[in-house]
């Protein structure tokens, strides 16, 4: 009969080498508490790393379910790796876990600054991605063997127990680094430092834990040579710090090709506005200066150049095509939507349902949005609410809540593709907008590029068709080859229509769908201004489209979107 494992007749986790009592400077009461105390820090701070890199991948690669799984499969499948190379250091716990938590905090705080930097000058984000979590996920791994031998040596426990406990300050940490991560980091550090100072948190914690707790398992050479590291990574970290303004600064100029006039970064969204300083009232004159460009969370949304052309072509066919006095635009809190629609004597009411608040600001104060949107939302015809534009059309079907039906909806979204603005894109969302819809009402859609995305464009034909609505598809060319999509890549080149195009790289196609509960005409209002976009080149489009349409869709929902290509 074979003797088992002294291990497994004391309880412990280990051989009777890796499992010798630590010799501490504090009772093994309050040692063992220590302990625990840092397992909750390092739990916070790993949680951080995790948030940072998704909401960052988010930010700079769009679609936030693809991004989410992506540093989320790769940490864990990581982490397990760390555990299986975690058990060769189990002989020196302490010395290990000084250096993990030293290069954990290292790459982890600067992991946001990293990234950005690979996107803004190498356009490498999605490797950059899966490197930076594979090689967090691999020093979180490695933290809860150590952790468990370390906790052992404090004061023996029977396996169980000694878990339970490890497990309850790991996921406790968790929590607050999960809650503090939206709340508290990000609104008042921002992400470059926010990671940074968790960085240095992270540090603190494991270096002051092995340096002073177990200094005594520690050789004179591991203690210098641990204290040396640990200083060296809070110099790097204060260095990241202090060199985070200018870095995004320069980060931005390559990323925008220009100095951003306005950067912020609202509770939604980093806002970046470039260009439109010159001189002149209403759209930018040729020779006043580089067009306004909006930016939104590194997306260009609305180019000065182009932007007259895509607006006119979502508003004007829908406000022609019957009575127009009362107007719900859902989204477009730049203004340049509502612009075209004040340009009909008569409209009565104007409805804004935005929700960034920092994008409402911009349009009524800076003063080449302000020029650009020929300050439309200063209009006493408009009325602008900030909520999230579903919530807002489901509370107005609410009893009590109820107002006159909307003779136009203009739906001025993002494109489907990004995962934020799936919901908008939703069957549930167009049934909501139809109940606020007048009998001879029309609602337009901003569908996404028709060309670069065919499949996504004609889903939102099929889910408004869905709730009992016809539709009336068409494109318009003229969309920068600049403006990136939730992919960030540019449309292909153009075709169908043999329409002329502006100047410039090639551009690609704006897709709209215009829907009402009879078929939608298109024609001109007897109240309309000249007309911008002309009735051939909405017959054009709408050939265009009805030749390229992929039949058979099935209507996007929110339990089932469709909208990922």
């Amino acid at each position: 009969m074979i003797d088992p494992p002294e291990s497994a007749l004391t309880g412990t986790l280990g051989p009777p080498e890796v499992m010798m009592p630590a010799r501490l400077p504090v009772p093994a009461g309050l040692g063992r508490l220590l302990v625990l105390g840092v397992v909750f820090v390092c739990a916070a701070c790993g949680l951080v790393y995790e948030l940072e890199l998704v909401a960052l991948a988010t930010y700079l690669v769009g679609d936030s379910v693809t991004q989410a799984s992506v540093v989320l499969s790769v940490m864990v499948f990581a982490m397990g790796i760390g555990a299986l190379l975690a058990k060769r250091l189990r002989c020196r716990a302490a010395v290990g876990f000084g250096a993990v938590e030293a290069g954990l905090a290292l790459v982890g705080g600067s992991s946001a600054m990293a990234l950005y930097a690979c996107f803004a000058w190498f356009a490498q984000s999605r490797s950059a991605l899966v490197a930076f979590s594979l090689v967090i996920g691999v020093l979180i791994g490695a933290e809860v063997p150590l952790l468990m031998t370390l906790i052992q040596r404090v004061r023996r426990q029977d396996a169980g127990g000694a878990v339970a406990d490890l497990f309850a300050a790991d996921y406790v940490g968790a929590l607050v680094g999960g809650l503090a991560f939206p709340f508290l980091l990000l609104p008042s550090l921002g992400q470059l430092t926010g990671a940074l100072v968790t960085g240095a948190v992270n540090d603190v914690a494991g270096g002051a834990l092995v340096l002073w707790l177990f200094r005594r398992d520690l050789s004179r050479r591991a203690r210098w040579t641990l204290l040396v590291a640990n200083v060296l990574v809070l110099a790097l970290l204060a260095t990241g710090v202090l060199l985070a303004a200018p870095f995004e600064r320069a980060a931005r100029r390559a990323v925008y090709g220009s100095a951003a006039r306005v950067a912020v970064q609202t509770g939604i969204q980093e806002v970046v506005l470039t260009g439109g300083t010159g001189t002149g009232a209403g759209r930018a004159r040729k020779g006043s200066g580089p067009p306004l460009e909006l930016y939104l969370d590194g997306r260009l949304r609305v180019s000065g150049d182009t932007e007259c052309r895509y607006h006119e072509a979502l508003v004007h066919p829908a406000m022609a095509a019957g009575p127009h006095a009362r107007v719900l635009v859902l989204g477009g809190g730049d203004g340049l939507a509502v612009r075209e629609i004040l340009r009909y004597r008569a409209v009565r009411s104007v409805t804004v349902v935005e929700l960034d608040p920092g994008v409402l600001r911009l349009a009524r104060t800076d003063p080449g949005l302000t020029r650009l949107n020929d300050h439309s939302l200063g209009d006493p015809r408009v009325h602008v609410v900030t909520a999230d534009a579903f919530d807002w059309l489901r509370d107005r079907d609410a009893p009590g809540h109820r107002t006159a039906p909307y003779d136009v909806i203009v739906s001025d979204l993002p494109d489907p593709g990004i995962t934020a603005s799936t919901k908008l894109y939703s069957q549930e969302f167009y049934g909501l907008a139809t109940r606020l819809l007048a009998d001879r009402g029309r609602l337009v859609v901003h569908a996404g590029p028709p060309v670069a995305r065919a499949r996504a464009y004609w889903t939102v034909d099929a889910t408004v068709r869905s709730v009992g609505l016809a539709t009336d598809p068409y494109r318009m060319p003229g969309r920068p080859a600049s403006f990136f999509g939730p992919d960030r890549s540019a449309d292909p080149t153009p075709r169908s229509t043999g329409e002329p195009l502006t100047a410039g790289p090639t551009p690609g196609y704006w897709g709209f769908v215009l829907a009402a509960r009879q078929r939608p005409r298109f024609g001109p209002a007897p109240d309309a201004p000249p007309p911008p976009v002309t009735r051939e080149a909405l017959r054009a489009a709408r050939q265009g489209d009805l030749r390229d349409r992929i039949p058979g869709l099935p209507a996007s929902t929110l339990m089932r979107p469709r909208y990922q290509d």
